[in-house]
């Protein structure tokens, strides 16, 4: 590690409480990169979610952030401070962890000022604090439970409180709803946005689940093998993903190999994909994938024509998901997913005769380089 801070790339956010900003930071494990050259500046009060596969170095920046690891290359400010050899507990933040790790012998009340505990505060500030922290979560009226006379959830919230009566600018939460089970981790989704809003602190969240990251952050930031492949709000990753691998990682996306045309992609089946905004990053010729979303199709059972993009083929399955009808289209190279709301779909029956229209506002085109990441290779499928 260099011994001298750069000038920070985003000045103007020094000493402004709750703000991060990381510049160039790289991790490695031996000869493993976990983190590679990230860059990355947090709005004081933003909700922003570090999301990504495992092994996408998501953790470890957090566990930078925290100061549980060091960088061994760039620099990481945290309300202005440049952090590096600050130890945790002299850090302007907190951690959330999925394992709450809570003291089983505490109530609850003992567990959250623990901390204020350690530190030598005033009984009478102790008290004050704690019972701020408790209304926050909505958790007074369980101060004398001990954590086994608690559900998942209630533990959840009381492992927040103990980060949050230390007031820190800013909030790290690792993966904190993982141990829930699906309807209390959508309660607790709600929950932990609005407690944010309302108290303005920065909420840095890791997290490999798209649906928590797109509907509590205010910018998501999706990493890929060390480095930030996209950093924006949920719509804008939704709508206009920057990558093959983006597209395929936030909501669902099918795919086709093809070449790239003037106006779209020609997929290797013949399939001529025209689309309103093709990566221009792609020439003409060169090898390109093809994407369209499983909700932007419309299935009808007359033939369009050429008035718009089509694909022919036949209902090989249907599966019901409440308001939304999930059908499997058999093409002449590969199965089509399409999802319908329920009120618009057609009556339609395994086997019969369809053709999936979209758009060209509806395509998205790539370089084909990500192509091993979204598409399986043939004796993959095989196997499969």
């Amino acid at each position: 590690m260099t011994d001298a801070a750069p000038m920070a790339v985003g000045d103007e956010l020094a000493g402004e409480r709750g703000s991060v900003e990381l510049q160039g930071v790289t991790k490695r494990f031996g000869s493993m990169v976990a983190v590679d050259k990230l860059n990355l500046v947090v709005q004081p009060g933003e909700f922003l979610s570090l999301l990504g596969p495992s092994g996408c170095g998501k953790t470890t920046t957090l566990r930078m952030l925290a100061g549980f690891e060091q960088p061994d290359e760039g620099f990481i400010r945290i309300s202005g401070q440049y952090v590096q050899g600050i130890p945790p507990y002299k850090r302007d933040v907190n951690t959330v962890f999925q394992a709450y790790a809570l003291f089983p012998h505490m109530t609850v009340s003992e567990n959250v000022a623990y901390g204020l505990r350690q530190k030598g505060v005033s009984k009478a500030e102790i008290a004050t604090r704690v019972s701020e922290a408790l209304d926050m979560v909505k958790m007074s009226k369980l101060a004398e439970r001990k954590p086994k006379q608690m559900s998942g959830g209630q533990q959840q919230r009381v492992a927040v409180a103990r980060a949050l009566v230390n007031r820190p600018s800013v909030l790290l939460l690792d993966e904190p709803l993982g141990a829930l089970d699906r309807k209390l981790r959508e309660e607790m989704q709600i929950e932990l946005k609005l407690l944010q809003s309302q108290l303005g602190i920065t909420f840095i969240f890791v997290t490999h689940d798209q649906e928590e990251a797109m509907s509590m952050s205010d910018r998501i930031a999706i990493m890929l093998d060390g480095h930030i492949e996209q950093l924006a709000d949920p719509e804008t990753v939704y709508e206009r993903p920057s990558s093959a691998f983006v597209a395929g990682f936030i909501g669902r996306n099918n795919f086709w190999r093809g070449v790239a045309t003037a106006d779209g992609v020609r997929a290797d089946d013949g399939t001529l994909f025209i689309a309103s905004m093709p990566d221009e990053h792609v020439a003409p010729g060169q090898p390109a994938l093809a994407a369209v979303r499983p909700e932007n199709f419309q299935l009808v059972t007359d033939d369009p024509g050429t008035s718009r993009n089509s694909i022919p083929g036949s209902i090989a399955s249907v599966a019901h998901f409440g308001d939304t009808l999930q059908y499997v289209v058999r093409t002449s190279s590969r199965d089509v997913l399409v999802l319908t709301p329920r009120a618009n779909a057609p009556r339609l029956s395994l086997g019969d005769d369809v053709w999936c229209t979209f758009t060209p506002a509806d395509v998205y085109s790539f370089s084909a380089a990500q192509a091993s990441l979204v598409l399986a290779e043939p004796a993959e499928e095989a196997n499969a």
